[in-house]
This record gives C-alpha cells, structure tokens and sequence, in this order.
C-alpha cells in the first residue's frame, strides 16, 4: 500500500474536491451547503403548504412530495441533466444542474420532516396563543415554529448527513466532488484502496461531526 498518493494529492482532494477552491468549478462542501439550505427552505413552505386548510395548496404539495419521494437522487439529477436545458434552450454548468436536483429533491423529504415537527407542538400552545390575540401566522412564527425546529433536529440532522453523502452522485454528471477527484487521481495513480478508503474517511468525519454538533445543539435548545 502506498498512502503517499494522498499526500501527493493533498490539495487536489481536499481543497478542490471537498471544499471547491481552486481552478475548477465543484467541491462537495460548496454544492452540499446550498442545497441544505436551500432545500429547507423550499422544504419549510413545502410543509407549510401540506398543512394549509385549501386544497388549492395542500394538493399541489402533496403531489410534489409523493412524486420525488417515489423516484431515486440518481434518476432526477438525470432529469435535469438531460431534460432542463432541453427545455431552457440552453447549456448549464454541472454545478446549477446538481444543485437544482438536490434542493428539488430534497425539499419532499425536509417538507415532510417539517410538517411532522408542527403536528408535534401540542394544539395547546396554538390556543393559548390565539387567546392572547395573535393571529395565525404570528401564532405560527413566534410560537409553533421555534417549537417545531427544536423538535425537527434530529431529523434535520440525519438528512443532512444523507443529503452531505449522496452528493457524491452529482460525479455521474461530472461535477468535481472529492468523490470524482478520487476517481481522477486514481486514473493516474492507480491506487483505488487507498484514495477510496481516504475519501471514506472523509466522509464519516464530517458525518459524525455533524451529528455531534446536532446532539449538542439539541441539548442546548432542550436547556433554553
């Protein structure tokens, strides 16, 4: 085994293919933390719209959450690789294609993590605060969503971890994720085990620091 092929490429792997600094346009980090933000807040009004008394909003929404819910990552990431600028009349970079992809896709399931955290604020706390006056969507802002975020972390958290891991998908379109730099490396260097075995290190680290910040943030939340 040769380890040296990681040090040799230090900078390719990680500064490139993990946080997308450098002379081509990719990185997991820079594409992963869009999407998640993204996708919740698509996710948010998603959950919103599921919960809304007219069917003119619910069914839209529930139709979109059963459609991309029903379908694989890979298969929608095809979609817009093939479809969209079909439709759009022009070419787009990998970068737009995948993060437009996951937000889309991911939006079904943070929308449903985020109706499920509003039906768990019990119906009290939306009477005592309607009986003080507010209306419903103060009620909904500085009541029932500081609750529900609270009770969505660990929810939130581990779809993250899944959104942050299945970026590496976005390397079947040729985006340059640290996935895809391993692949490139490993074309020159021929050193699957070791490039493989570093990016799945990679990967769990970041996992597994997410899901510690989640569990501290989560007790800090319960303490407040």
């Amino acid at each position: 085994m040769d380890f040296g092929v990681i040090e040799r490429n230090w900078n390719f792997l990680l500064v490139q293919g993990l946080i997308g600094l450098g002379n081509f346009a990719g990185g997991t980090l820079r594409l992963a933390v869009p999407a998640m933000l993204l996708g919740f807040l698509l996710g948010l009004f998603v959950g919103l719209g599921r919960l809304a008394k007219s069917r003119w909003i619910s069914t839209p929404a529930t139709v979109y959450v059963e459609l991309f819910r029903g379908v694989p990552l890979v298969m929608v990431i095809f979609w817009f690789w093939f479809i969209l600028p079909r439709a759009l009349g022009v070419a787009l970079p990998e970068y737009g294609v995948a993060l437009a992809a996951f937000v889309i896709f991911e939006g079904a399931y943070l929308g449903e993590i985020v109706r499920a955290g509003i039906q768990s604020v019990p119906r009290g706390q939306v009477e005592a605060a309607a009986s003080t006056g507010l209306g419903t969507a103060q009620t909904m802002r500085s009541v029932v969503l500081p609750q529900a975020l609270r009770n969505m972390i660990p929810a939130l958290v581990t779809q993250f971890i899944v959104l942050f891991k299945d970026t590496s998908l976005a390397s079947i379109i040729g985006y340059l994720d640290l996935t895809k730099a391993a692949q490139i490396v490993n074309n020159r260097e021929i050193r699957p085990f070791e490039l493989y075995l570093f990016i799945a290190v990679v990967y769990w680290l970041c996992a597994y620091g997410m899901s510690r910040y989640a569990g501290y943030l989560e007790k800090r939340l319960a303490t407040a």
